[in-house]
């Protein structure tokens, strides 16, 4: 597999950090201490670092996925938004070069329908 890079950061609500939390079995302050940083554009966001991206990727599987941030959930936001779901379907292409659910979801679909170069 191809070398993803990892540009994306995660803002965390309190939502998001109260879940993570428990899920982890740890204080929300602690959890805030070990797993968070002040972002000066996006406000509360995970730590991550330049070579493995969020602090919670392990390769290209999230760690806690059952208890992901809502933005992750969300993630690659193509449901809704302006213009035709063709056209934000074009945005899948830019999100498979950081998020490792993107680019194994479209492996998978190229492989479903016998995608050849």
């Amino acid at each position: 597999m191809r070398q993803l890079l990892r540009v994306a950061t995660v803002k965390v609500s309190e939502r998001d950090v109260e879940r993570l939390s428990r899920y982890l079995s740890l204080a929300p302050a602690a959890f805030r201490a070990e797993y968070t940083m002040e972002s000066e554009d996006e406000g509360v966001i995970l730590r991550r670092s330049e070579e493995a991206g969020c602090v919670f990727l392990d390769g290209n599987a999230c760690t806690v996925y059952d208890a992901r941030p809502d933005i992750c959930q969300r993630f690659p936001h193509v449901v809704r938004g302006n213009g035709s779901i063709a056209s934000r379907m074009w945005q899948f292409i830019d999100r498979a070069c950081y998020c490792p659910i993107v680019y194994n979801s479209l492996e998978a679909f190229k492989a479903e329908t016998g995608f050849r170069k």
